[in-house]
């Protein structure tokens, strides 16, 4: 009998209301304040969170800057979330705010700011990853799928009052897949702790959410009646979200990207207008990745593009496919049509046009900061308008 190969993936995600997701939230959000005012604006907004007290630092450069009010809009995010109730230290309403924004550098500006926008250089060096996977619908490895629509199907809940008003704000989900022969096959544990109030740390309650979590994940078909379920397992959360630990734009990269599945190149997305390519051409790597993966061209793909600051197309690209190419699509094949540019042209004017990244229409960045960036289809770099012609090209 054939032995079955297998393994164990697990991935994590948190939800709107941890206090690395506030940072990244009030971050986008104030960069969606600038593109509106100015489509050309500079944007590396910093957040900090902590007990009633919300910080914000970094490099804007923005036409009417001064009548945008960042701190009108720190408390729209935080009341959004939930966070509500002074006693808790952190409340929309009661929250010092402070603000140390200055322009961008003009070094920076200079390779950035071109007078033929064709031209137009990175906004800095680096390496971005794009990544995609056939295993679920939405081209994304499933662990992290599931630990994001896990906390958005208690984020609703909750919003929506009534019998679950004791679920409060800031809540983390981890989930361990077993894979055989490289297929999720079923989840192994799940763990997930998710503050209440005083009055909810009830055992019950805490079945209750149990309960709603395995009849949830029942739905994919990879609950079995060994997966382990681990509800607050220090048995007790309500001391949470920046009352609890201090959050920080730019911290949760893994929960944004891929859970662990996929390699990162270490730049965070959230408060960085597109010219940034660590937000930008990450954007547009998982583009080209799913593309590839949903032409049929493997199962697998993971691109890294990487850049020089000021200069106008990448210096490298790199392509894996782990063994899993179909039709003659082998990673040097697809090295050499992402380098020629006549499918996905990754120079950042480019991307940033083709997926509308300074006019956003139907989504906005807030959106992406929380529950992942990748595998929901109201974002443009998920589209699939390039399969056909992917298809064609290796037929």
């Amino acid at each position: 009998m054939k032995k079955i190969h297998s393994h164990v993936f697990t991935s994590e995600s948190v939800s709107e209301g941890h206090p690395d997701k506030v940072a990244d939230q009030i971050s986008d959000a104030i960069l969606d304040a600038c593109l509106k005012a100015d489509r050309n604006a500079h944007v590396a907004c910093e957040t900090m969170v902590g007990p009633d007290v919300v910080v914000n630092m970094g490099e804007i450069t923005c036409r009417n800057f001064q009548k945008i009010d960042t701190a009108a809009i720190a408390r729209r995010v935080v009341k959004k979330i939930g966070y509500d109730t002074p006693a808790e230290h952190f409340s929309w309403d009661t929250f010092e705010y402070l603000s140390h924004v200055h322009g961008q550098s003009p070094d920076i500006n200079q390779g950035v700011s071109r007078a033929v926008k064709e031209k137009q250089g990175a906004g800095d060096q680096g390496m971005m990853f794009g990544y995609a996977t056939n295993e679920t619908e939405s081209y994304m490895p499933a662990a992290i799928v599931y630990s994001h629509a896990l906390l958005k199907m208690f984020a609703d809940l909750r919003h929506g009052g009534g019998e679950f008003a004791w679920l409060r704000p800031d809540a983390k989900s981890q989930l361990s897949v077993v894979y055989e022969e490289g297929r999720p096959a079923r989840i192994d544990t799940v763990v997930l702790s998710h503050q209440t109030t005083e009055a909810g740390a009830r055992k019950r309650n805490y079945d209750t959410i149990k309960e709603l979590a395995r009849d949830f994940l029942a739905n994919t078909g990879l609950i079995t009646p060994k997966t382990r379920f681990l509800i607050n397992p220090t048995g007790k959360f309500v001391v949470g979200g920046p009352c609890g630990d201090s959050g920080l734009t730019g911290r949760k990269i893994i929960v944004d990207t891929y859970g662990g599945m996929a390699a990162h190149g270490g730049g965070a997305f959230s408060g960085k207008d597109p010219s940034k390519v660590d937000r930008s051409a990450a954007y547009y790597a998982r583009y080209a990745a799913k593309n590839i993966v949903a032409a049929g061209l493997a199962d697998r793909c993971q691109i890294q593009v990487a850049y020089a600051i000021g200069v106008d197309k990448p210096v490298s690209f790199c392509v894996k496919t782990f063994g899993t190419s179909k039709n003659g699509a082998t990673n040097e094949r697809l090295e050499k049509m992402l380098a020629k540019g006549e499918v996905f042209d990754f120079r950042p004017y480019a991307l940033t046009r083709d997926l509308g990244l300074l006019t956003p229409k139907g989504w906005c960045y807030e959106d992406t900061a929380a529950y992942g960036h990748f595998g929901r289809d109201c974002f443009p770099w998920e589209k699939l308008d390039k399969v056909a012609k992917l298809q064609k090209l290796f037929a």
